[in-house]
């Protein structure tokens, strides 16, 4: 099986450890350059991560991310932010409802009569549509997140 290198990870490693970058390559025994690569994103070498693992006593894989786990990883964030957005726009569509229903009990008023009353019953049940769909929205995405689905 094919690992990524975790660069982030190697770098906070070190960080964690007050290790200067210089002393990492000197541990490892590869060059600074070469970390400094690694450290921005460049992918190392078998022989290179080893070297690494070693420095940090770890095994090899620990260095490493797994790429279905990174793509299982980048699915879970879309997930989060596509519920974030829509519960962003309930929140905007409540604060419309907010705003429209006033004006129709402005309306109203003015006219001595609830003439309004169908118009804010039909976005009173659009609202509630939007709700009802932001919670089922929730609860599979909760369900998801416990390990439902057989994951």
């Amino acid at each position: 099986m094919f690992f990524k290198t975790d660069t982030a990870k190697i770098k906070r490693w070190r960080e964690e450890r007050h290790w200067s970058q210089e002393h990492l390559a000197q541990l490892a025994g590869i060059g600074l350059r070469t970390l400094q690569r690694i450290e921005n994103g460049q992918q190392a070498s078998s022989e290179t991560l080893k070297a690494l693992a070693n420095a940090f006593s770890v095994d090899v894989v620990a260095l490493s991310v797994d790429p279905e786990i990174e793509a299982a990883q980048i699915v879970r964030n879309r997930q989060t932010e596509a519920v974030r957005a829509l519960r962003l726009s309930f929140l905007i569509h409540a604060a419309c409802y907010v705003v429209v229903a006033a004006v129709f009990m402005t309306i109203s008023i003015g006219l001595g009569a609830f003439v309004m009353k169908w118009p804010l019953l039909w976005v009173t049940v659009a609202l509630l549509g939007h709700g009802a769909a932001l919670a089922v929205v929730e609860l599979v995405t909760r369900f998801d997140r416990q390990g439902g689905y057989g994951s």
